[in-house]
């Protein structure tokens, strides 16, 4: 049996975790902190997936929990569990935060039998909230947005992150006259977010962690988009932390797969 908690508390905790938590620390001085990848961590990571690991029990206590900022094998046992669980990144876009810059957004998804079905995402400095529940489309800001149809590729933007693909293809979408232009927000979360409000046309990317795409799936799919890996297999996973993406509105997709395929 399945269970969808009530949306509008988690939206709630959400913009309350937003604008309580990650805009007061964005304001003042972060003391930064490298993890064993590399990446780096802040106070407000800390403080953010805290109060959201509290409060989302405090209305679903048989809903498992899994953020970022877990120890990887915390993680993986959580994915190995047959038990729904949330999949909350509490500050996609730190690096933008700490440096600072005003691009970075909270994600959290509720995970059920292998599949997002519930997914929220909030950006606190435009107080701009993206929410889906399986089959039944996307709001933005509590209402209702029509599905994106798509542009041809060579009038398409797209969100490209060159560094994490590999150099093959990085060159292929460097050089070749494949779309009209590419961005890098900094933000995985922000940009499925705006990919699904038609702010972009496509997503590639060469290995986004869980908790950077469960929820943007979600809001893509209930869009109108085909989301899978560059084989063209679903990216979400159980078992796995991690996936290569492609996202587009369904007329957009076969496109960029060929070029993926091609390079």
């Amino acid at each position: 049996m399945t269970l969808t908690p009530d949306l509008k508390k988690i939206t709630h905790i959400i913009q309350y975790a937003g604008e309580h938590i990650l805009l007061p620390y964005f304001h003042q001085q972060n003391t930064i902190q490298l993890k064993h990848d590399g990446s780096i961590v802040t106070q407000a990571d800390l403080a953010c997936q805290a109060y959201l690991q509290d409060e989302l029990q405090k209305i679903a206590p048989d809903i498992a929990f899994l953020g970022e900022e877990m120890s990887e094998q915390e993680q993986r046992q959580c994915l190995q569990s047959e038990a729904s669980f949330w999949c909350v990144d509490p500050l996609d876009g730190t690096s933008n935060f700490a440096t600072p810059i005003p691009l970075f957004a909270i994600s959290v998804a509720l995970i059920q039998v292998g599949k997002p079905v519930l997914a929220c995402i909030y950006d606190p400095i435009r107080k701009e909230i993206f929410t889906a529940i399986r089959g039944q489309g996307l709001s933005f800001n509590g209402q209702r947005i029509p599905p994106v149809m798509g542009k041809g590729l060579t009038e398409s933007v797209g969100f490209l992150d060159f560094k994490r693909l590999p150099p093959y293809l990085a060159t292929t979408f460097a050089t070749q006259k494949i779309y009209r232009s590419q961005r890098n927000l900094g933000t995985c979360a922000l940009e499925w977010a705006w990919l699904a409000a038609g702010r972009g046309q496509f997503i590639v990317h060469g290995c986004e962690k869980l908790w950077d795409y469960a929820a943007g799936i979600l809001l893509a799919e209930e869009a109108g988009c085909v989301v899978t890996d560059f084989a063209g297999m679903p990216p979400f996973s159980k078992q796995g932390l991690s996936s290569a993406i492609v996202a587009a509105p369904a007329r957009l997709h076969p496109s960029l797969l060929e070029h993926l395929s091609a390079g």
